[in-house]
């Protein structure tokens, strides 16, 4: 039986994985100084969490399922991203969830829903409480409740003649994989949240796996879906495709609890990949490595990895030194023999592999090991054998560990925002330029380290995801990231981007989802509140 651990309830993962004191000093002498002006005070973390009495009394039909001790609505009152974190540093926790709730049956969320409307209390879904978009925190003024949904965590059934499976909302990434592991089935899907995020989660925010090309997001798995409504439950039909008008699960798919909360689904699965092919490829110049990724795209090629790191973004976290953007390629299955054609393609365009290698056997295991070639599978992949092998793996690293590393670097003073979009190829030039631009010039004293890296890839257009690094002023980190926020923000919708490809709309993108999707669609939407949720209880602000 696996030991137990806490979840820190201020920052991302497992408390005992956080950075202690000395640990983030380490990091700002050796990482940070050259770079930013940095005094190497840190930021002490609260242990005893100091919030209002709860406004609501659990029903005592269901005491049992209700939680009001002060860590645990500590916990539930935001999610991960920067501002969230930093106010949970600074003991901000000024409207905490009155009560949190743990369903352990579909039941259980009825009644719970059913009380909440009698009360005049909003329900928050909650899954693993990682969005980084404000979508778990409730700003309104009434009382609420953190419905969380980790109790709901059954595998319910493996179907291996039509690779499906059947899970209720709560699985966690791991559990799943693991359930499946014995089938030698995979669903395939690790978004960077993957140990600390639930299928539940995943469904109602869109997110996207790891994988950069091909079936990559959870919408591409999704075979049914059922839903809890405040007017009663709504189960599609399982089949393998259909064209029976507007599709049911697309209405709840990205509806970030708005509409109804997920508590099981059936997912499409595969065989996990029995073989393995990665590389490194090393660029001069970053434009044609733009256009190496663009080529490999639209010649039908699908990595399971096509992650572009530009030059910084190369030299922090994959530990190159000689100043050239790096792609990491990964192909898997049937497809590994693809990779020499991707490998010419890049010496087309002037890039020289730095690792590379035969097909290897990939390992099983616990989920970690099916992750994509070149990337989360990468360091036991034996095609990553030469000079290069070291980056791969130091980027793997260096990716799992990020957010842990952020919340050292918020602690260390630095305001860290990351800013992920997707746009058209010919469209990308101008955003990268404007969104860097942006982000400088909103930086305090024009401070700022801003990095990018493709995540996923498309015939049509890229997926860059940008970082954003710049020293604040003790107890004006909030202000001066809103500020960030809001100029890269605009730099995207400007330059023809989307404000989110995979982190969701949540609270923190509404004002720009306003502006990208058409006023008709939002009042059709709102319809479909006030039917499923007519006295809109369920996660008010956000999306709508």
């Amino acid at each position: 039986m696996a030991a137990w651990r806490e979840r820190s309830w201020w920052g991302w993962g497992w408390a005992d994985d956080a950075l202690d004191d000395d640990a983030c000093r380490r990091l700002a002498e050796t990482s940070l100084r050259p770079w930013l002006p940095i005094d190497g005070s840190v930021l002490p973390v609260p242990y005893d969490p100091v919030l209002a009495p709860p406004r609501l009394i659990p029903p005592s039909i269901m005491q049992e399922a209700f939680a009001a001790d002060a860590v645990t609505r500590a916990a539930h009152t935001y999610g991960k991203a920067f501002r969230d974190v930093v106010r949970a540093l600074h003991g901000r926790l000024y409207n905490p969830p009155d009560l949190v709730c743990y369903p352990r049956t579909g039941h259980d969320v009825v009644a719970a829903l059913d009380w909440a409307e009698a009360v005049g209390a909003a329900v928050v879904p909650y899954g693993g409480g990682t969005s980084v978009v404000g979508g778990v925190e409730y700003r309104g003024d009434n009382p609420w409740v953190s419905l969380d949904l980790s109790r709901l965590n059954r595998v319910i059934e493996v179907d291996v003649v039509n690779r499906a499976v059947r899970v209720q909302g709560g699985v966690f990434g791991p559990a799943l994989e693991q359930a499946l592991a014995p089938h030698g089935l995979t669903l395939r899907h690790y978004p960077q949240s993957f140990e600390f995020s639930t299928v539940g989660g995943w469904l109602a925010t869109r997110s996207a796996g790891h994988y950069a090309t091909g079936p990559t997001r959870i919408d591409d798995f999704v075979e049914a879906m059922r839903v809890i409504t405040p007017q009663g439950p709504v189960e599609s039909l399982r089949v393998p495709g259909s064209g029976a008008g507007p599709s049911t699960d697309r209405l709840f798919l990205g509806s970030e609890g708005t509409l109804g909360v997920i508590v099981e689904a059936w997912l499409r699965v595969t065989d996990r990949p029995a073989r393995k092919a990665s590389a490194s490829v090393a660029f001069a110049v970053y434009d044609q490595a733009v256009a190496a990724v663009r080529t490999i795209l639209q010649a039908g090629l699908r990595p399971s990895n096509c992650r572009l790191l530009d030059p910084v973004e190369a030299m922090l976290n994959a530990g190159s030194t000689d100043g050239r953007a790096r792609l990491l390629l990964g192909f898997e299955g049937a497809t590994t023999a693809l990779l020499a054609d991707a490998l010419t393609i890049c010496a087309d365009h002037g890039g020289v592999a730095t690792s590379g290698g035969p097909p290897s056997a990939a390992p099983g295991g616990d989920g970690r090991s099916a992750a994509p070639a070149g990337d989360e599978g990468a360091a036991a992949s034996g095609a990553a054998a030469s000079g290069g092998a070291g980056e791969v793996a130091s980027w793997r690293s260096s990716f799992l560990r990020a957010p842990y590393t952020r919340d050292a670097l918020i602690r260390l003073g630095l305001v860290v925002e990351t800013v992920e979009t997707a746009c058209p190829w010919s469209r990308f030039e101008a955003l990268h330029a404007a969104v860097t631009a942006a982000a400088q010039a909103a930086a305090p004293a024009r401070v700022a380290v801003v990095t990018c890296r493709l995540t996923h890839a498309y015939p049509d257009g890229p997926a860059p995801y940008f970082t954003i690094i710049t020293p604040a002023r003790r107890g004006a980190e909030v202000v001066i990231w809103d500020e960030i926020k809001t100029a890269v923000s605009e730099a995207v919708i400007a330059n023809g981007g989307t404000i989110t490809h995979h982190h969701a709309v949540g609270r923190d993108h509404l004002p720009w989802l306003a502006r990208q999707r058409d006023p008709l669609v939002t009042e059709v939407l709102r319809a479909a509140k006030r039917t499923v949720d007519p006295r809109g209880i369920l996660n008010p602000g956000a999306l709508l």
